[in-house]
């Protein structure tokens, strides 16, 4: 998403920097020119690959970690708008480094209330660690001039928050860049021997806030379909205890299959047939996972299990584009799992809508334009 904004301001004639951790880097410091993007990678330790704890700790020194890496750069290299992404909570620190310094405004893009939803999910109680946490919430929060929350739901709750009640907080879809699909090629479908199969897939974080359980009871139920098979590629915490109980069960028609480079991925994309979406029915935030771009870039009907009251369900129903049910609900997900898989007229029909729904509501364009108007108005106003 940060990587297709910023290709969008380039191509209005800005410059645009994105700074980003990487563990794939050979050199402390990588800046690379991609096609008018300036991207400045810092070599950080990985920070998905890991147990909780060091996780948090790792995250916890982000802000300190990417300015000694490219605190010089960024000093010589001054910028009018730092536009900062939540996940992380930890960025804070760095932001407000570089407002003082450029004497610029920030925006936040805030899509995961979090630890708010950890809380929800089980993952950690209202201790310590969740006050803890809580407090790089809010700083982020302070540090912002506008933050852009991604749905009505999450609107409500930044209201209903005493943190939040000065703070100037908007409604910004998520986006993507459209592109043309690749071509319907079937590397994929041969190398896994899934051709002559309707293949249901997922593709991002494999985390406990995704509820990937929701999908493995799904696959048992549907063991019996021989044409029918489910797909995961992607990486997170859950994926060892999933791949033990795929074992245990027996299953022979759910695969897990580690990230690729996103060249691959979107080609990997347009060879499947439905994409999917999980969020655990314990969660109260009404995010639009980024995944789903992908899906609707490439004409793939969506098969939701959401959280109750999530506005994806909505949206996906208005513009006819998948099905939504409420996670939980194991009868209903093989209900509408059946119904999109026994009807290959149905799935043109949504994967038809999906394309026009990305289009419409979530395009870059729309996102850079609101953003923009914030600041280049008050530029204007102080220049004037």
């Amino acid at each position: 998403m940060i990587r297709d904004l910023a290709r969008e301001f380039v191509r209005r004639g800005h410059q645009a920097t994105v700074l980003t951790p990487s563990d794939c880097i050979a050199a402390g410091l990588e800046i690379a020119d991609e096609d008018g993007l300036r991207a400045v990678r810092v070599k950080l330790a990985n920070l998905k690959k890991i147990n909780k704890p060091l996780r948090a700790w790792r995250e916890s020194r982000l802000s300190s970690n990417l300015w000694a890496g490219a605190g010089k750069f960024l000093r010589q290299n001054p910028h009018d708008l730092v536009i900062f992404y939540s996940p992380s909570i930890f960025l804070a620190g760095l932001v407000g480094k570089l407002k003082k310094i450029w004497h610029c405004p920030a925006y936040l893009v805030l899509r995961d209330i979090f630890p708010k939803w950890a809380v929800e999910a089980g993952v950690i109680g209202k201790g310590m660690a969740y006050r803890y946490l809580r407090r790089h919430e809010l700083s982020q929060y302070a540090v912002a001039d506008v933050i852009g929350v991604e749905a009505p739901g999450s609107l409500q709750y930044c209201a209903n928050d005493p943190t939040l009640k000065n703070h100037c907080v908007e409604i910004l879809y998520s986006w993507a860049e459209s592109y043309k699909s690749p071509s319907r090629n079937s590397r994929d479908r041969d190398r896994l021997g899934l051709n002559g199969k309707t293949v249901f897939f997922y593709g991002g974080n494999i985390g406990v806030a995704q509820d990937m359980d929701n999908i493995v009871r799904l696959a048992e139920n549907l063991r019996h379909r021989d044409d029918i098979f489910f797909l995961l590629v992607g990486d997170g915490s859950e994926v060892p205890r999933l791949q033990s109980e795929i074992v245990a069960r027996g299953l022979q028609n759910l695969k897990i299959l580690p990230p690729v480079p996103q060249e691959d991925y979107l080609e990997m994309l347009a060879q499947f047939d439905i994409g999917m979406v999980s969020l655990d029915r314990r969660l109260t935030s009404h995010n639009i996972p980024g995944k789903l771009f992908g899906y609707l870039n490439v004409c793939m009907p969506v098969l939701a299990s959401l959280n109750p009251g999530n506005n994806l369900a909505e949206l996906l129903h208005q513009a006819n584009a998948g099905i939504a049910v409420e996670n939980g609900n194991d009868q209903a997900l093989r209900d509408a799992a059946l119904r999109l898989g026994d009807n290959l007229d149905l799935r043109r029909e949504m994967g038809a809508n999906a394309r026009q729904m990305l289009e419409k509501k979530f395009s870059v364009q729309a996102a850079a334009d609101q953003i923009l108007a914030h600041f280049i108005s008050a530029r204007s106003e102080r220049t004037a």
